[in-house]
């Protein structure tokens, strides 16, 4: 149903945990996610710093779309937001990356941003899906 991109004329952005591109077939349903952040359901930003932040968003991204019938598997982009205070740490994504997209992931944008919404914010991850 979609194809990755990954041509070898440029740099291999699968050690990061992304694809170049992805091919996507216009039919099914498009899922726009609001921003993800590294917190629980009782709004508690999780301890751990920028991977377990990562991946609570991540996690997030996930029920948001079991909420609409998706998985992750249906992820056709991600919007990555990056606190200023963190940039250093990017292995830490890149990690959660491919451990949650272990297959075909999806193309992504990284941004370096001064600050989130909250001082304790490390990321946020916005997510476009196509659902079936």
């Amino acid at each position: 149903m979609r194809q990755t991109l990954n041509p070898d004329s440029v740099f291999n952005s699968l050690q990061y945990g992304f694809s170049q591109a992805m091919v996507v077939p216009s039919v099914g349903r498009r899922v726009l996610l609001s921003g993800q952040v590294g917190v629980d359901a009782e709004e508690q930003t999780v301890t751990g710093g920028l991977a377990a932040q990562t991946r609570a968003a991540l996690d997030n991204v996930a029920r948001v779309l079991a909420a609409a019938e998706g998985t992750l598997a249906h992820v056709i982009m991600l919007r990555i937001y990056i606190a200023e205070e963190a940039s250093e740490e990017q292995d830490a994504i890149a990690e959660a990356l491919r451990d949650y997209f272990p297959d075909n992931p999806p193309p992504s944008s990284w941004v370096i941003v001064k600050g989130l919404s909250l001082p304790e914010w490390l990321i946020e991850i916005e997510a476009e899906a196509l659902l079936p």
